[in-house]
């Protein structure tokens, strides 16, 4: 067959555990936190979702890529994650809208993955002993110089990642004649949220992560709507003081995930990693 002969690759954890397997993406090593994601479907939603920006994503499920990909599932125009660890990876894939396989997705999409893991055996790892950054290689680097860059690598504490993954401009989802307007704060934001607040008769204007309280505004909306996101919500500060106007008077206002926790913040509640 012609994926029996795949190069091997290398995930190296920040304190010094190695689990070998065999490369599914491109040739290259990259660096990230490592997460696990138990989801039994839907990796390409896991994969293009924004909040994880930068990480290095183990899939728990030992199955990845038996049903190909479809781009109108993505959450994302692209993928987010740095790199994936998985157990079976398929090259072969059967389901009646898929696009393609995942091999080729992977390819366009300049991904670093690597299969053949215990990924249960990792997960457990991780959950035992914390999250931590770790690297994968599948182009021959020696692990002591993997080891070395992987030193170098910030923590996701203080890491301020929404602006890599925010809109640039504001942009409007829906019909204009819905019952409800939305201003969405897109710290991170995932499409399908889009597409479901349109689907219940909103309005929505999207926001870049620093918008301010009087832009948003502006669009007099009946309510505001803080998104997921990456990183550290601790160095969000204009959208902390952007969701503290907006509880001071006293509008409707909801958060998820990252979003949640800056209007935590902005009630003087603090916030930590788990």
């Amino acid at each position: 067959m012609k994926y029996s002969n795949r190069e091997q690759a290398i995930l190296l954890l920040a304190d010094g555990t190695i689990f070998y397997g065999k490369s599914i993406g491109i040739e290259g090593t990259v660096f990230g936190e490592v997460c696990y994601n138990t989801g039994m479907t839907g990796y390409q939603e896991i994969f293009t979702d924004p909040s994880y920006y930068g990480q290095i994503m183990v899939a728990s499920n030992a199955h990845i890529g038996n049903y190909g990909t479809n781009a109108e599932e993505i959450e994302a125009d692209t993928i987010m994650i740095s790199g994936l660890v998985c157990k079976n990876f398929s090259f072969n894939h059967s389901r009646v809208n898929s696009d393609e396989n995942l091999k080729s997705y992977f390819e366009k999409q300049h991904l670093v993955a690597i299969s053949d893991v215990d990924t249960r055996a990792l997960v457990s790892y991780i959950r035992d002993n914390g999250a931590m950054n770790a690297a994968i290689s599948t182009d021959g680097t020696s692990i002591e110089e993997l080891a070395k860059r992987l030193a170098a690598v910030p923590d996701m504490k203080g890491l301020e990642l929404s602006s890599k993954v925010s809109t640039k401009e504001p942009y409007y989802i829906g019909q204009p004649e819905a019952k409800y307007k939305i201003a969405a704060l897109d710290l991170g934001i995932k499409k399908n949220i889009l597409r479901n607040l349109a689907k219940r008769d909103c309005y929505i204007k999207v926001f870049p992560y620093d918008a301010s309280y009087e832009d948003m505004k502006s669009f007099n909306p009946d309510g505001y709507f803080l998104s997921n996101g990456p990183g550290d919500p601790d160095p969000l500060i204009v959208a902390q003081e952007t969701a503290r106007n907006i509880l001071e008077k006293n509008e409707p206002v909801f958060g998820i995930c990252l979003g949640h926790q800056v209007i935590a913040l902005a009630n003087g509640i603090s916030t930590y990693k788990m």
